[in-house]
């Protein structure tokens, strides 16, 4: 039993290309049927194309459109005979794929010999199958959880510290000039770190200098004491505002932008360009940043210091009545040279943390446009929880060493 498929024009309807083409009964598909036994042989002919996309026979319960055979409880197999068969597309493996999809359902056997080599190569590339329900997202319990967290935090922690060794051990093949480093990187990254960067320094810490002035204004006055707040604003500024301040700072302003270029150039294939050159990521874009920032927090910290102390003097004189002259002989009586040396030290930590903070979160971002702004974030809070957090430990260690 067999079935010549084709379209039919309407009386008085305007003829286009389509229809045309697609009303040619020598070029329409056809496809015929004849059981032998358990085996259903279909006989394709004509051009299975787009054009004749009404014409194609669909595939259901009785894909030749005209008789049950493929409800038959003795199918076996189907075979194909294509001897008829002119051109083809897309719409023969659209329906050969939907046939094959359906006898597996119904364990018939599909034998492809007879279809066309290039669309039996096509059809291979198809799933053969009904498409399996998707597994259950697995969820994790809390001993999964913490374990899962647990290697992360460790593989990170290795990392970091991979890195930080490499670094180290990369700065003095950069004294030396060995490493793969190049002077304008490193001249524009501590013009970045450092001249760029004293305006807001300047803003933040003459505002805290001012405002520790004022602060200890309110206590000291009860006991008479106002000439003190000398002392406290240069110890406190010399010994913690100035460094953590400024630590902040560049956290927020050079961390956080480190991270979005790093990750930015991750995101448009730069890095995997650099490493199929040969060129070491770490020495050619890590390298500059973290050696720029950790020579130029000491100076920062430095000019902090000074601007902070220049910001209580103003407030002291101007607002509390404090002679100028006592406030700089208080001053000079109060800050020693031990009190800078540990700035300077927890000034060098606190360039090299978030430095290093800022590329390795840049280094391990995504590449969409989205993680860019993802990895800025986190270095910015990385850099300054770091920084309250090794603030801290360099005060426990202070305080045990009686510093």
């Amino acid at each position: 039993m067999g079935r010549r498929c084709g379209t039919v024009q309407s009386e008085g309807e305007e003829p286009s290309r389509l229809s045309l083409i697609v009303s040619n009964e020598s070029d329409a598909p056809g496809l015929a049927t004849r059981v032998d036994g358990g085996d259903t042989r279909l006989t394709l002919s004509g051009d299975w194309t787009l054009p004749h996309a009404g014409s194609l026979p669909k595939v259901g319960p009785t894909p030749a459109g005209s008789d049950a055979w493929f409800d038959r409880q003795d199918l076996k197999a189907i075979v194909f005979d294509t001897a008829g068969l002119g051109r083809w597309d897309t719409s023969l493996l659209v329906y050969l794929a939907q046939l094959r999809r359906d006898a597996t359902l119904r364990s018939i056997r599909f034998e492809d010999a007879g279809i066309p080599s290039a669309a039996r190569r096509l059809l291979a590339l198809l799933p053969d199958g009904a498409a399996t329900p998707a597994a259950p997202a697995w969820r994790p319990g809390l001993v999964e959880r913490v374990g899962l967290n647990t290697l992360s935090t460790w593989s990170e922690g290795v990392a970091v510290t991979t890195l930080l060794g490499r670094q180290v051990l990369q700065v003095g093949a950069a004294i030396v000039g060995r490493a793969q480093m190049r002077r304008i990187d490193l001249v524009a990254c501590l013009y970045d770190a450092g001249i760029a960067a004293l305006p807001m320094v300047a803003l933040v810490n003459v505002l805290v200098g001012g405002i520790l002035a004022f602060v200890g204004a309110i206590e000291l006055r009860r006991f008479g004491a106002d000439i003190y707040i000398a002392n406290l604003v240069g110890i406190a500024q010399v010994r913690e505002m100035a460094v953590v301040m400024t630590a902040i700072v560049m956290a927020g302003r050079t961390g956080g932008a480190y991270a979005a270029e790093i990750a930015s150039m991750q995101g448009s294939n730069e890095l995997d360009a650099l490493r199929v050159l040969g060129i070491p990521v770490q020495d050619y874009l890590v390298l500059p940043r973290v050696l720029a920032l950790t020579l130029m927090m000491p100076l920062l910290y430095l000019y902090a210091s000074f601007i902070g102390i220049l910001g209580g003097f103003a407030v002291a004189v101007s607002m509390l009545d404090i002679s100028p002259g006592l406030f700089i002989a208080q001053i000079r009586d109060a800050v020693t040279m031990s009190e800078v040396t540990f700035g300077l030290a927890k000034s060098v930590a606190f360039g090299a943390l978030v430095a290093i903070a800022g590329c390795r979160i840049g280094l391990k971002a995504g590449r969409s446009a989205a993680d860019v702004g993802h990895a800025a974030t986190h270095a910015v809070v990385v850099g300054i929880v770091g920084v309250i957090m090794v603030d801290a430990v360099f005060a426990v260690c202070a305080n045990a060493l009686d510093i």
